[in-house]
């Protein structure tokens, strides 16, 4: 089998049960080589500690990863007081310990506190990008540099008490929120500081953990079977309404035409992001604008030519 044929076989998304002492861009290295193609991706970065679902794409998949904004996410989390590091988590540098623990109704309370729409300041351990740099080789370097707040939401936290100063929380949550600023945070309110000392992602959009796979499972298999267990890039937008569009329309999406809803018979709302299909085939994703004669879909990423 030549090279093509094998970047032919993979496209779209398999979900990989991270381990922990990785990063995901290691995680990525591993799959290039197992699937034979550079054209590897994932959606959304788990530290090195953490465990669980990471979605990679494969092949024309790829072109998914900025389109991906609205997936929540779910994690469980151990969270102990009395430390904060300057990680945010047990893997980084202490800056200060207690024994002066809160009760646990205090806790309780605090941790409810922060259901809801949230600000958080990423971390400087982080992956985000400030003039062209991330945050965590700044960090490295010694240098700490401003961070705009953000909004984000905690949609539930789920909390008991595993220790005295330990805690184990199931948190589900928007994208972009991080676990970590959430433990820290909470231990600031408390007033003993607190730092991440677990995590695993059990959710990612309508991907799961029982549905993914160790890279140890991956590499017992052959490059047939492994593409077997890809999904189709569609279900990355299994939350979007879904069109399907005849064979002329189709040609015109493919040559980036606009498609008034008055023609498609929708009335879907402007900013909305839809599935547009061709004879049963996810062929692009489109999204809901406004022109000069109506809102129309415009294609705004093509995945089959």
């Amino acid at each position: 089998m030549g090279r093509k044929d094998k970047i032919d076989i993979a496209t779209g998304v398999i979900i990989i049960n991270k381990h922990e002492g990785v990063t995901s861009h290691r995680i990525v290295q591993i799959l290039r080589r197992l699937f034979d193609t550079p054209r590897i991706g994932h959606t959304g970065t788990l530290d090195p500690m953490a465990t669980g679902v990471l979605p990679i794409l494969v092949g024309r998949a790829v072109k998914a990863s900025d389109f991906l904004v609205a997936e929540d996410k779910e994690y469980v989390a151990e969270m102990t007081l009395g430390i904060v590091t300057d990680t945010d988590d047990i893997t980084g540098e202490v800056l200060t310990k207690t024994d002066i623990i809160p009760s646990e109704e205090a806790v309780f309370e605090a941790i409810d506190s922060f259901i809801g729409e949230i600000e958080q300041i990423p971390p400087m351990y982080s992956a985000i990008k400030v003039d062209g740099r991330k945050l965590v080789d700044l960090a490295r370097e010694g240098i700490t540099v401003e961070r705009k707040s953000r909004k984000v939401k905690i949609n539930s936290i789920k909390a008991e008490k595993i220790e005295e100063n330990r805690y184990k929380m199931v948190v589900s949550c928007s994208k972009g929120t991080y676990i970590r600023t959430l433990c820290h945070d909470i231990g600031e309110k408390l007033g003993c500081g607190a730092a991440m000392s677990a995590l695993n992602r059990t959710r990612s959009g309508s991907f799961t953990l029982e549905a993914s796979h160790t890279v140890e499972e991956l590499e017992a298999l052959t490059i047939e079977e492994r593409a077997a267990l890809i999904k189709p890039t569609e279900e990355l937008f299994a939350d979007c309404p879904a069109i399907s569009v005849n064979d002329f329309y189709a040609k015109l999406i493919r040559g980036g035409t606009e498609l008034y809803q008055k023609k498609l018979s929708t009335c879907y709302e402007i900013g909305q992001y839809v599935r547009i299909k061709h004879n049963g085939v996810f062929i692009a994703l489109g999204q809901v604008a406004d022109f000069e004669s109506g809102s129309a879909v415009r294609p705004v990423k093509l995945f089959v030519l």
